[in-house]
């Protein structure tokens, strides 16, 4: 059995808005069995035309951090709260968040990581249940619950911060790290880098 494909949501049509503004529903991707797992919001533009989460300016960021973490983008799995892109990259209203939460729910039960980081203040609320203040928060792990899973949850700003705030990314870079040391992962987490391997 294909776990990915297993995933893999299809023809959903929950949220008309987003039925509407899609190209494609926009799936996790990396390893069934990755040990870290990254969440963002939605897909924007980029990442519904190319059906893949965080190809944009924001995951250029993301790639870069993970290698200074001694990682790559295909050892840790990268995936959303909702699969389809918002109109005009607004926020998603919270019935599409609910909408989507079981396919989330899905995945990180499947996938059965070490911990699961939450980019930027949309993922971080919607999986704690609670306001959550990033700038000063990031950093910080939470025991959480999505459906019956329980995860270990470390909250991050999102990546597209830095580029528009460079205090941001000394901030968003040590998250990276720890994320890596916490999952055991990296070059922090077991005194190897992966990228030996290739």
């Amino acid at each position: 059995m294909d776990l990915d494909a297993d995933l893999c949501v299809n023809g959903c049509e929950r949220c008309p808005a987003l039925v509407e503004s899609r190209s494609r529903i926009v799936n996790g991707a990396g390893p069934t069995d990755a040990d870290l797992v990254f969440v963002g919001e939605a897909p924007g533009a980029t990442e519904d035309e190319q059906g893949e989460p965080f190809v944009g300016r924001s995951g250029t960021v993301l790639d870069d951090a993970l290698r200074d973490a001694g990682l790559m983008r295909a050892d840790v799995r990268i995936t959303n709260c909702v699969r389809c892109r918002p109109p005009e990259n607004r926020d998603p209203h919270v019935e599409e968040l609910d909408n989507c939460r079981g396919y989330l729910a899905e995945e990180l039960d499947r996938l059965d990581p070490e911990l699961v980081v939450t980019l930027g203040k949309v993922p971080s609320q919607h999986l704690l249940g609670r306001s959550v203040a990033v700038t000063s928060e990031a950093g910080d792990v939470f025991d959480a619950r999505v459906g019956e899973t329980a995860i270990r949850l470390l909250v991050s700003v999102h990546p597209a911060a830095t580029l528009y705030d460079r205090s941001q990314a000394e901030t968003f870079e040590s998250v990276i790290l720890q994320a890596a040391e916490l999952a055991g992962v990296g070059e922090s987490g077991d005194g190897q880098s992966r990228l030996g391997e290739y």
